[in-house]
């Protein structure tokens, strides 16, 4: 049959399963919106700004492993998405972006609401398409949903001219799945390099699981957890693939990097095998590269993305293949090769794992309590019990983000939500509306400060409209916390420009929105009032507005430059 483009567009996302997209309209795509308004295969959710349509999308498929939708008009819009489009590049989040086009006669012609959509995105995506004929758009739209999904993932973006929208062309439904002799990655690891790897976990007495979001993306939760409980290795998980093994294991030692565990970070230097498993050795995690190449280890690195191996570290033993392929060969080859008396028998292990919890005991992740001021990680320690550690968590960035990934145990993979290789302000609220609708009726908690939450607070407006009921722990310190953090840290005490001396009245704002708003001074309320959102206003977006202590910073951390054991355990450290 023949159908417009904006109905070719509207008939591919239908094959594709999508439910949802996230959008703003504009004069370029309003074709494709009137299709929209003509079809019921899936809902929009008008959000209210281009940047919250990206950042709910990409929160959508984080929580879900569904691909993530958004659709923003040409020029302003989709500038004002591409902070979004970055921060899904630099996690490897699989997401399509539609953006509108000027009609292509136009394009270059510096016409109205018109920019280099490829030109800028470039950088940040892992394709990009400009649709030139109708004749190539459904085919395109299946190249897109294919290549965000395969191989590594990431945001892919079509930009459709206006004119596209409005031609007319054969409509041929998909058949099969799609092929590109261009594109062919990798899948299955190289059994010889898998058996290596495997003999020398075997040999090791002090070794090491490395796990990153890899595992989380590559469905490899599970293969990862019996690896571990195989090996009787200890495992720290990264940032982003906090929740791929139990938090609340004894084998887990807790994030590693600039504010990770003392454990896992001498761990890391420490061990003589250390197997890289779906993490990428990033400055945040390993610190000075030259440091950490200082202690002999021999590294195995399982990655999905040649690209990433042996980028910042060199490694010894290279597996290029999908996580969970090569995690259950590993498996199978491990336990017919050490038998069932050796892997009962942990006694090789026993005096690294003396070592280890030695280090453990050092029980970095304390901090001094107060009867008379909220301490920032109590309310995380409270928001853990009263949820018993189930919810989708979606964080900002900055401290109260490091507070969230030391204090809330995640067992689960896809329960936390947080931006961590761009590390995006304002990404919290909208990424509670992305998973709110990609798992309808769970708990979601919004951890975030009083800088963050300003920098998409209209999508209170968005939540108000759909009916989405996060609730939001705010913990305000009246700073720009991490700022001020370095700056008492790295440069004596200075603080420029890191006051924040004109917040609102967030309860007002967010009750002007139809929402409840609650502050919190006293530590004997927080609880309280955590379940009260929770249990009694369960069917609301509730603003928790917790005034917490100011000069509380985050430990452990190590100095920009620094090494993996050159940590500051405190304020006692400067």
């Amino acid at each position: 049959m023949e159908l417009n483009g904006a109905d070719i567009v509207v008939r591919c996302l239908a094959e594709e399963g999508v439910d949802h997209v996230f959008g703003y309209p504009g004069g370029a795509v309003l074709y494709i919106y009137d299709a929209i308004y003509k079809q019921d295969n899936f809902k929009h959710i008008l959000v209210r700004h281009e940047q919250a349509a990206v950042h709910a999308a990409d929160a959508y498929s984080r929580s879900s492993d569904k691909v993530g939708v958004a659709l923003v008009t040409s020029g302003p819009g989709l500038t004002n998405a591409v902070t979004g489009i970055a921060t899904a590049y630099m996690d490897s989040i699989p997401m399509v972006i539609l953006s509108g086009q000027v009609p292509t006669a136009a394009i270059g012609e510096d016409a109205f609401q018109e920019c280099d959509t490829v030109g800028i995105t470039r950088p940040c995506v892992k394709h990009n398409f400009l649709v030139r004929d109708i004749k190539d758009l459904a085919e395109t739209m299946r190249r897109a949903f294919y290549i965000a999904t395969t191989g590594r993932p990431g945001p892919v973006l079509v930009d459709i001219p206006k004119d596209i929208t409005v031609a007319t062309y054969k409509f041929t439904p998909k058949r099969g799945e799609v092929r590109m002799r261009s594109y062919a990655p990798v899948v299955k690891g190289h059994q010889g390099q898998i058996k290596k790897a495997v003999q020398m976990l075997l040999a090791a007495e002090r070794p090491m699981i490395y796990a990153g979001g890899g595992v989380i993306l590559g469905h490899a939760h599970e293969e990862l957890r019996q690896l571990v409980e195989l090996t009787g290795a200890p495992c720290t998980t990264t940032l982003m693939g906090l929740g791929a093994f139990p938090g609340n294991d004894d084998q887990w030692v807790g994030m590693p990097g600039m504010h990770g565990t003392y454990e896992a970070n001498m761990s890391m230097q420490n061990c003589d095998v250390l197997l890289a498993v779906g993490a990428r050795f990033d400055d945040r995690v390993i610190g000075n590269p030259r440091h950490f190449a200082q202690s002999p280890r021999k590294i195995i690195h399982i990655d999905i993305d040649p690209s990433s191996i042996s980028k910042r570290v060199r490694v010894d033993l290279p597996i290029v293949g999908n996580v969970k392929d090569v995690l259950q060969e590993m498996i199978n080859l491990y336990t017919q090769a050490a038998g069932a008396e050796a892997l009962a028998d942990k006694a090789r292990l026993a005096s690294w794992w003396q070592q280890v919890n030695t280090w453990r005991g050092k029980n970095c992740l304390h901090y001094e309590g107060s009867d008379t001021v909220i301490k920032p990680q109590f309310v995380i320690e409270k928001l853990w019990e009263v949820t018993g550690g189930n919810a989708f968590v979606t964080s900002d960035v900055g401290q109260h983000q490091m507070w969230a990934a030391q204090y809330y145990r995640f067992n689960q993979p896809r329960r936390w939500i947080n931006s961590g290789g761009l590390g995006t302000m304002g990404v919290g609220l909208p990424y509670a509306m992305g998973v709110q609708m990609a798992n309808p009726g769970a708990d979601v908690a919004v951890i975030t400060g009083e800088g963050s939450i300003q920098m998409n607070i209209q999508e209170l407006s968005t939540c108000s409209q759909y009916r989405f009921t996060p609730k939001i722990l705010c913990l305000n310190n009246r700073y720009l916390g991490m700022v001020r953090q370095w700056q008492e840290i790295e440069y004596g005490s200075r603080y420029s420009e890191s006051y924040v001396d004109a917040l609102p009245d967030f309860v007002k704002l967010v009750e002007s929105y139809g929402h409840v708003g609650l502050r919190i001074d006293k530590p004997a309320d927080v609880e309280p009032a955590i379940r009260e959102a929770f249990v009694k206003h369960k069917d609301r977006l509730v603003f928790l507005d917790f005034i917490t202590d100011q000069t509380e910073n985050v430990w452990p951390m190590v100095k920009s430059g620094r090494g993996l054991t050159e940590m500051l355990l405190g304020s006692e450290d400067l």
